[in-house]
């Protein structure tokens, strides 16, 4: 029943990597936990749900808030993963800390809600656990959209905007009843700073890939082939036709399932780390 009632919630309800798509990320990631947490996240389970996307209603309004949703790796030159000091402190005094916010900070942001995280377990402080816990989730499957990874975040510098929405939210919407969400149990995160890195690094080599893709089909449709009108909320709105989108969505290999995958198992291992490390306190 489980299996079959969760399933049926997934396919409602998700469509779009927005909204919609971190309620059903962090959802998920309820049940990748063990039974010595998961009660009290099942219990907590709609308000994880609800308000992992504070993050973003913030964005536009609170100082300092957008730079936690992405890092534009190629900024920093052909080898970033070996030029970028991996410890805050360390790039800061290597690139200036206005600098590094400039090109976004979420592996540091992670890191960060990681450890705000562990302090309210420790104090067993509900709402902030359950907040944090939301935000958290929030900033790691951003972490796994390679688009959130790059300058190119839109297209824009290659001739192709508009692919942001196309990748995460277009392909979503039309085809997330095809996606498996049960991803296995979460683990323990021997070092949660290297962890985040390896995400943005998963997810940053995976740009060129799906720029590349898009630029070659775009190359041999029509362009009447390309888009659609579509109403919706009683407006008229341009966007990728179905046949495109299918088309593109099978050349990328399951490339979108497998990155919000990735989210809903690292999310729940953050979680359950941050519990580990905090001594393991009785909710």
């Amino acid at each position: 029943m489980f299996i079959y009632g969760f399933a049926a919630f997934l396919i409602i309800t998700l469509s779009s990597w927005g909204f919609h798509a971190h309620r059903i990320i962090n959802r998920a990631a309820v049940y990748t936990l063990p039974s010595s947490l998961s009660k009290f996240y099942k219990n907590n389970i709609e308000y994880i749900s609800e308000n992992s996307v504070n993050p973003d209603k913030r964005r536009y309004v609170s100082p300092g808030e957008a730079e936690r949703h992405f890092i534009d790796i190629d900024t920093y030159g052909p080898d970033p993963f070996e030029s970028i000091p991996k410890r805050w402190d360390d790039a800061v005094a290597k690139f200036s800390e206005d600098s590094l916010r400039k090109r976004g900070i979420v592996p540091w942001q992670i890191h960060l809600s990681y450890y705000q995280l562990v302090e309210a377990f420790k104090e067993k402080n509900i709402n902030q656990i359950l907040r944090i816990s939301a935000d958290i989730g929030h900033y790691i499957a951003d972490a796994h959209s390679p688009l959130h990874t790059t300058e190119n975040y839109n297209g824009q510098l290659s001739g192709q905007e508009g692919i942001h929405g196309f990748w995460e939210s277009r392909l979503p919407e039309l085809f997330a009843h095809e996606y498996n969400y049960f991803v296995g149990r979460a683990s323990y995160i021997e070092q949660p700073l290297s962890y985040a890195w390896d995400i943005v690094k998963s997810s940053s080599l995976l740009t060129d890939t799906l720029l590349r893709i898009e630029k070659q089909l775009d190359s041999s449709t029509a362009p009447d082939q390309k888009f659609i009108y579509e109403t919706r909320n009683n407006n008229l709105i341009r966007t990728y036709s179905k046949n495109y989108s299918r088309n593109y969505h099978e050349a990328l290999g399951g490339m979108v399932e497998r990155q919000m995958q990735g989210s809903i198992l690292s999310i729940g291992s953050y979680w359950y780390t941050a519990w580990v490390d905090a001594g393991q306190p009785d909710l």
